[in-house]
């Protein structure tokens, strides 16, 4: 069991603000933690790592990492950390960055079968694709069976395919080594596979808390889903006026009515949502 509660000064997006976050998390689950830019995600984890400093207490299975200011260096917590952009010593083989964590060949090669990694053992990160990278920072993190394995946002900076299938390595590493894993990521699909249990971050609070598709699916009243993104255009059409709206890796058009497409500016946050199998589009 993880438990955590603290609290922490910050300087988020929208200015001056307390992280604070109280929560318990049970052992061998999977935790997604979600939230705008600068709501203080990474920094939680970071915490949770002992990379940054916080008051308060962070207890796991008994043993205290945080207690008041007190905490146990980074060395001394059984933490796997897995960073967006890999952070793989350039000058070691891919065997090497494993072996440089723990002295423990059998796990290395069981972790390189795992991740499909085996004929690349050989090989240094500057020859290796990103999603190679990742599978490579992944295995990495898991060497030292850590008690807490730590994802921010691990699969952004790949294509929807690549993350895809590197989404169901996550998933299997997690099942075959029971870790409790705490994962930030920004993407409603991945969360929704991956995560047993999802956490919304709003200016360092905690605003929801909840299975995935309590958290994620937010249709109210007789709207069928409503989706957020950014309007790229308003074209008229003939009679019609249409937006151009950027929802995730995706592009969609949606028909306005002459008053709302008035109202709408290129650039701004705005909801698509269906009623009735309508779509429409409104401001946020």
């Amino acid at each position: 069991m993880l438990t955590v509660d603290i609290s922490k000064p910050l300087e988020g997006a929208a200015g001056p603000m307390d992280l604070r976050v109280a929560l318990s998390i049970a052992e061998g689950s999977f935790t997604a933690i979600m939230g705008e830019s600068g709501c203080g995600k990474t920094t939680l984890l970071r915490i949770l790592a002992g990379l940054e400093e916080a008051t308060g207490r962070i207890v796991v299975d008994g043993d205290f990492w945080l207690k008041d200011k007190n905490a146990l260096p980074p060395q001394k917590r059984k933490i796997g950390f897995v960073f967006q952009d890999y952070a793989l010593f350039e000058n070691m083989t891919v065997r090497g960055n494993l072996l440089f964590v723990e002295r423990d060949e059998k796990l290395a090669d069981e972790l390189l079968s795992l991740t499909g990694l085996t004929e690349l053992a050989d090989r240094r990160p500057s020859t290796l694709s990103g999603g190679q990278k990742q599978r490579v920072a992944l295995a990495r993190a898991l060497m030292r069976r850590p008690r807490l394995l730590l994802l921010d946002e691990p699969l952004s900076a790949l294509d929807p395919a690549m993350r895809s299938k590197l989404q169901h390595d996550i998933l299997a590493l997690h099942k075959r080594f029971g870790t409790t894993t705490l994962m930030v990521s920004h993407d409603p699909a991945e969360i929704y596979r991956l995560a047993d249990r999802v956490i919304r971050l709003d200016h360092g609070r905690v605003t929801a808390d909840g299975k995935p598709a309590d958290v994620l699916l937010q249709a109210a009243g007789s709207q069928k889903f409503s989706f957020r993104g950014e309007l790229l255009e308003v074209q008229k059409r003939d009679t019609i006026h249409v937006a151009i709206v950027a929802i995730g890796q995706q592009i969609v058009e949606v028909v306005l009515d002459a008053s709302t497409a008035a109202s709408l500016t290129v650039g701004e946050t705005v909801t698509v949502a269906a009623k009735a199998f309508a779509p429409t589009v409104q401001k946020v």
